[in-house]
């Protein structure tokens, strides 16, 4: 018998997400590359994400090489994609960048974060099979965000990872100035001293993105109370 679905983010009623939907007007394009494996994953963030966000697009694929929609879009904007690669650059380095990359009537191009949605083993996959990402500016997140983390309902291949909704929420914040430039060195500068980046993480915040950050702390735990009975019990099958 089909369960009933909310009308908006058609989920299971008992798994519902609205509650945590954010409005936000992002100025940076945001582009999710999702693998077809996370579409219905239960613990995913994208859906969360794509709902929160006024200007967030998802193609769902594994080669996006030939891509006709992703194609012109890299025409179109300076796509940045967010992913660890050897070449990739520390994302506040190339910053200074965004406004100078000419464009045919000499108007510098929208920015359009890139974001790839699977687990590690699948996201090098994606990411190695798609001729059209490997030459796009690769970034990465500084260490102290990378540890500031809290996607606890889903375990991960590598320590410190984050979850897609906030790697996106980060690096956006970072793109458009939300995030605090003096507290951000302060914090690179300690990453050694635990007592200093516990103080400082106090004053830390997203500004724009703040607010989905802490509805997403809220998801997580929404996510955990489904295994009161059953330690891999989810609202509903993957």
């Amino acid at each position: 018998m089909a369960r009933d679905l909310c009308l908006k983010c058609q989920r299971p009623i008992n798994a519902c997400i609205c509650t945590f939907i954010c409005n936000i007007n992002n100025k940076t394009s945001v582009l999710v590359l999702q693998h077809p494996s996370e579409v219905k994953q239960s613990k995913g963030t994208v859906a969360l994400l794509q709902r929160s966000l006024n200007s967030c697009q998802v193609i769902v694929g594994e080669n996006f090489s030939e891509n006709t929609e992703l194609n012109k879009l890299l025409i179109t904007h300076h796509a940045l994609l967010l992913y660890p690669s050897e070449q990739a650059q520390y994302i506040r380095r190339v910053i200074k960048d965004l406004n100078v990359v000419p464009s045919p009537i000499n108007q510098p191009k929208p920015t359009l974060l890139i974001i790839i949605d699977g687990t590690w083993k699948k996201a090098y996959r994606m990411f190695m099979l798609s001729r059209n990402l490997l030459t796009l500016t690769q970034v990465y997140l500084p260490d102290y965000l990378a540890n500031n983390g809290q996607y606890l309902i889903r375990k991960v291949a590598k320590k410190n990872a984050l979850s897609s909704l906030e790697a996106t929420c980060y690096a956006l914040a970072l793109l458009e100035g939300e995030l605090d430039g003096e507290l951000e060195d302060e914090l690179n500068n300690n990453l050694q001293d635990k007592t200093a980046i516990v103080e400082k993480k106090q004053r830390f915040d997203c500004g724009l993105y703040q607010p989905l950050l802490n509805k997403f702390a809220q998801f997580n735990q929404f996510q955990l109370s489904f295994r009161k009975h059953s330690s891999d019990k989810l609202p509903f099958r993957e």
